[in-house]
This record gives structure tokens, sequence and C-alpha cells, in this order.
């Protein structure tokens, strides 16, 4: 069973999401990393020690594994900007997923646009 996640940890969740959203967006000059890179979400266990950070890339495969590579390369670097700005205990290790589900959001959408028109067609 799973256990309810507490507003602190919701507050932490999001200050951490939006740290490092700045940091990879102002601080990270690996040119690996392209504008078109975001922080959908970070996940960070109830002891602060590991926090798993979702990232969105939309590109093809050879430009997402391109920018997640410079992020995990940045990763000790941005671990220590979010010690500097977020006021915790512990900083916790950041492990970075890629997340492809604004990618596929939009790839279902524009299916969804393609028949919609297609079967407005047929009917006009």
């Amino acid at each position: 069973m799973r256990k309810k996640i507490n507003t602190r940890m919701i507050r932490v969740n999001d200050e951490i999401t939006k740290e490092i959203a700045d940091i990879i967006r102002t601080e990270v000059k690996d040119p690996r990393i392209k504008s078109m890179t975001s922080v959908l979400r970070v996940e960070t266990t109830s002891d602060l020690k590991y926090c798993k950070v979702y990232i969105s890339v939309l590109g093809n495969d050879e430009e997402k594994e391109s920018v997640m590579s410079g992020i995990k390369n940045a990763g000790g670097f941005i671990r220590h900007l979010l010690a500097e700005r977020i006021n915790l205990r512990n900083t916790p290790e950041l492990i970075f997923k890629l997340d492809d589900s604004v990618e596929y959001a939009i790839k279902m959408e524009k299916l969804i646009k393609e028949i919609s028109h297609e079967s407005s067609g047929n009917n006009g």
C-alpha cells in the first residue's frame, strides 16, 4: 500500500522541480542540452535521500540520448546548486529519467485531429 504524500513533500517536490528547471535553463552550459528540454516533475523519497527527476525532451531519439547524457553529466553541478538554493537538511541524490509522455500526448493529439479531419471531409 502506498503512503499518502504529505503536503510538505508536495511543497519540497514543487520547489525542487522549479529550481532544477531554472538551473538547467540558466546555469548548465552543456551544448547537448537543447531549449526544448523541460523538467516535468520530481519524486523525492520521504527521507530526502533520492529524487527522481523526469525530463521531457522534444526531438528524435539521438537528440534525447544526447540531452540526457548532458544532464546526467551535469548532475553533480545541478545538485550542488540545488543545495545552495533550497534549505534542506540533506540534498537528495538526483536520478534523471527521460519522460516521453508530453511527446506521446502531442502525437495522439495529431492523430485525433487527422482522424476527425478525415471523417468531417467524408461527410461534407
